[in-house]
């Protein structure tokens, strides 16, 4: 593994999240950015230190030997690709906390909350019905039929 990259670990059966990282991806122009869906059949001996159940829980990164989570793998995602003044607020001193817990209250609620807006609105990625969609995890333009 690259230390230089930047590893996430993600619900590849959440639509909101495919959404997120296959626009992260389509801006990843170095491939600093590794993607790798908590799904995949071969997961736990691939990354042994991670748990998938916190992976589920709260979105993991993995960056220069340390695992991020939350917004941190999220701000440090798209600073990668140089967009980080996008969610440069929600690093600040009076907005992280409170952002960090609107976080986890939407992590929680991701599945129901992604399936309505993939339902009523037509956005996000539909999940795959057999777990993971990726033939390669890296490639979320790549997905199984």
């Amino acid at each position: 593994m690259n230390t230089q990259q930047l590893t996430i670990f993600y619900d590849g059966q959440c639509p909101l999240c495919s959404l997120e990282m296959q626009r992260l991806k389509e801006q990843d122009k170095n491939n600093c950015i590794l993607l790798v869906d908590l799904h995949q059949a071969d997961f736990n001996t691939l990354y042994p230190e991670i748990d998938i159940e916190q992976g589920l829980a709260i979105l993991h990164g993995q960056y220069k030997g340390q695992i991020l989570l939350g917004l941190d793998v999220t701000h440090r995602a798209w600073t990668l690709v140089g967009k980080g003044w996008l969610v440069a607020p929600l690093q600040w001193p009076i907005i992280k906390p409170i952002s960090h817990q609107v976080y986890l209250l939407i992590a929680k609620y991701r599945q129901p909350i992604s399936n309505f807006i993939y339902q009523r609105f037509g956005i996000g990625v539909k999940h795959c019905e057999q777990g993971t969609c990726y033939g390669n995890p890296n490639d979320t333009n790549n997905r199984s039929k």
